[in-house]
């Protein structure tokens, strides 16, 4: 995936990830014109397909809600990068099919713009812009098969042989 970066800071709740009042539908595209709004009102507008989320620490505190990742998705962004993030984002993350990423280094170094390529598979984020390389932990194989089949759902109905 390949995608230009926009930067945020530390401790990015879900409250600001998705507001509490639009948590009346889990409609992936309804939630991403809302994605971000209490940060930067426009942002949905500025967002291209396939772009980068890259964070500081503690990315997707406050409560467990599912629809912070869902907006993310609906908004189009292919991956959130950060230094670290809340257990439960993370894992909420993964079973929607956002590929979360912890890269202490990247989360550092990367700038809004820039533009970044990140390998699922083999761990490694490229940043096209300044050349430099940063590593996170590859996920195992099955949770990347999880991502690729659009989350934890659709992964069961193929393991099941339901169709998707």
């Amino acid at each position: 995936m390949i995608g230009k970066v926009w930067k945020f800071g530390d401790n990015i709740d879900t409250d600001v990830i998705i507001p509490a009042r639009y948590l009346v539908t889990k409609d992936r595209n309804e939630l991403g014109r809302h994605c971000m709004e209490g940060v930067d009102p426009e942002f949905h507008l500025k967002v291209s397909k396939g772009d980068i989320i890259v964070a500081g620490r503690n990315f997707g505190c406050g409560s467990s809600r599912e629809h912070a990742p869902l907006a993310i998705i609906g908004l189009g962004i292919s991956a959130v990068i950060a230094e670290s993030f809340a257990r439960i984002f993370y894992r909420n993350g993964i079973n929607v099919g956002l590929p979360v990423l912890i890269s202490e280094d990247a989360s550092r170094e990367c700038n809004e713009g820039d533009i970044l390529e990140v390998l699922l598979d083999s761990g490694k984020i490229l940043n096209k812009t300044t050349g430099k390389e940063y590593k996170f932990q590859p996920y195992p194989p099955q949770l990347v098969e999880i991502i690729n089949c659009g989350g934890l759902t659709n992964y069961t109905k193929r393991r099941l042989g339901i169709g998707v």
